[in-house]
């Protein structure tokens, strides 16, 4: 690891360690829009290692992170519908991958949009500060 990845990792684990649940959620989406956003430029520069790189860690960052963070017990319908449309966007990023077709990416990105949208929503609701 050279220096300048450490400080960057450094960083981010500081910000990770001060961060509010609701702040931790929103460092997941935007973690995913930025490996969507390099998957759709390796896809386009035609590096598809590259790029199949990037898609599994959107991927991983919407199964294992956004995913996870669901409680499906206490949060009922919601929960599971959110659990549910992060199952798609995560094969429609697959399939663009696969089928090379950014319109799959954008469509993937939206959605995630819609739903960062509303979590950015609900946090000025709970701290307006």
């Amino acid at each position: 690891m050279n220096i300048r990845s450490a400080y960057q990792t450094g960083g981010l684990e500081a910000e990770i360690l001060g961060s509010s649940p609701h702040r931790l959620i929103k460092l997941l989406f935007d973690g995913a829009f930025a490996y969507i956003a390099r998957a759709r430029a390796h896809m386009a520069a035609g590096e598809t290692q590259a790029k199949a790189e990037a898609i599994t860690r959107a991927v991983d960052v919407i199964s294992r992170g956004l995913r996870a963070s669901l409680n499906l017990e206490k949060g009922g319908d919601l929960a599971r519908s959110l659990d549910d449309l992060y199952e798609y966007i995560g094969l429609q990023l697959v399939k663009g991958h696969l089928q090379n077709d950014p319109v799959l990416l954008d469509e993937a990105t939206e959605l995630l949009h819609q739903i960062a949208d509303a979590w950015e929503q609900i946090g000025k609701e709970v701290d307006p500060g």
